[in-house]
């Protein structure tokens, strides 16, 4: 039995569905290839506001009655935006799926963006800016994307700036779109108790229609980095809270995978990860640390995250310098090793038991690599990642000295 069905219409559209017979529960959407990276630069936050307004009225709806067709059967309507993609997905019983298809396709490609409602949402927008400046987390990250990725797309906040949402009107939202959606860069993908075929026809009668533009993003891959240290203080915080990190390999990088079997191994969600057995279980620095790897199409961040009593930031910093050092210096023995591959295996196994983000995930790697590599490949393929490796990836990627620090610290 296949994995995935996929069906590429006339107009370049492709349609990717995997039958899962053991839910009532379809889960389904569009992940676009455009996303906030592909603004121009009076652009910046468009893409995260056409996700907004796609649910405020279309050529055939009012925002009430697109927020109404699903939630009144017990559905969920949602979207996102990433520095790559914007996506708009929804999850109904299976007997609904009808309705989800036919009111996504509407919310994707008719939206009309009425003046009225941009007004309303710009300050939704404003709000939501100023909810992640106030968390922490958040504002440190994206504070970091820019020492990684200077006057580059990928270090600009996916919101944009109070200045760029205060302009926008409606012609701006149709000119974007125009400008970076294509029936060629889009997938439609779902995962339910639904034949294929019946995906397909739908796809057939609700996408057939549209036709291709032949657009082309022009996306540059980032080439100004030099690490950096860079201190901010806050009144708003007690704790020192610091990332540190550098460029990292890209999504179809051939040595993605060793990378990121590396990164689990330091700062992965398990309680054993070697970043958190040190700081946190053995020194009592920290409450927890994360390792996160995010690849892109073209380029690739690493960053360590962690907040400590400020007195004990330098300490924390070295600790995790010292385990990177540790995988470059130190081969992993075929035990560490073994449990190492087993870890992640386990680990993606039970993400693919999560049916909505394996949707969204299947759709985004289609765009991006242009294949699904079946999950028994995925997994002979971690399997067969020698010792040798990981330490030859850890001395060519975890390069202290190109390490950036970013710490927030109390005022």
């Amino acid at each position: 039995m296949k994995e995935y069905d996929i069906l590429e219409l006339p107009n370049g559209i492709r349609v990717v569905h995997k039958e899962v017979t053991h839910t009532k529960v379809v889960h389904c959407g569009f992940v676009l290839d455009t996303g906030s990276r592909d603004e121009l630069a009076h652009e910046l936050g468009i893409a995260h506001f056409w996700e907004h307004m796609a649910f405020k009225g279309t050529k055939n709806r009012r925002a009430f009655h697109i927020l109404n067709r699903l939630e009144a059967v017990g559905g969920e309507l949602n979207a996102y935006t990433t520095k790559e993609k914007v996506c708009f997905y929804a999850s109904v019983l299976d007997e609904h799926f009808g309705k989800a298809f036919e009111l996504l396709t509407d919310i994707t490609f008719n939206s009309t963006f009425p003046e009225k409602e941009i007004v309303k949402e710009r300050n939704v927008i404003l709000e939501e800016m100023a909810m992640y400046h106030d968390t922490t987390e958040d504002a440190i990250q994206d504070h970091f994307d820019e020492l990684v990725f200077p006057e580059h797309p990928l270090g600009y906040n996916i919101l944009g700036t109070t200045d760029s949402i205060a302009q926008f009107q409606q012609d701006d939202f149709l000119k974007f779109i125009d400008r970076t959606m294509d029936p060629e860069h889009l997938i439609f993908s779902s995962i339910g108790n639904i034949p294929a075929k019946k995906v397909f026809d739908m796809a057939k009668r609700y996408l057939g229609d549209l036709r291709p533009k032949g657009t082309k993003l022009d996306r540059q891959p980032p080439s100004l980095y030099e690490p950096k240290r860079l201190v901010v203080e806050r009144r708003d915080i007690t704790q020192a809270h610091s990332v540190m990190g550098m460029p990292a390999p890209h999504f179809d990088h051939p040595k993605r995978l060793a990378f990121f079997m590396l990164v689990n191994l330091l700062g992965g969600p398990s309680l054993n990860s070697r970043l958190n057995l040190s700081l946190r279980e053995k020194y009592g620095l920290v409450y927890s640390i994360e390792a996160s790897f995010t690849p892109y199409t073209d380029a690739g961040q690493l960053g360590f995250f962690f907040a400590t009593d400020p007195a004990s930031l330098k300490r924390a910093e070295a600790l995790v310098i010292k385990e990177l050092r540790l995988l470059k210096s130190k081969k992993l023995g075929p035990l560490q090793l073994r449990q190492t591959k087993e870890q992640l295996v386990g680990q993606l196994a039970m993400g693919e038991e999560n049916n909505m983000g394996l949707m969204l995930s299947v759709a985004k790697v289609l765009l991006d690599q242009n294949r699904i590599e079946p999950f028994d490949q995925l997994i002979k393929s971690i399997r067969a990642v020698t010792a040798e490796e990981l330490m030859a990836v850890a001395n060519e990627f975890l390069v202290e000295e190109q390490f950036s620090y970013l710490t927030y610290k109390p005022a």
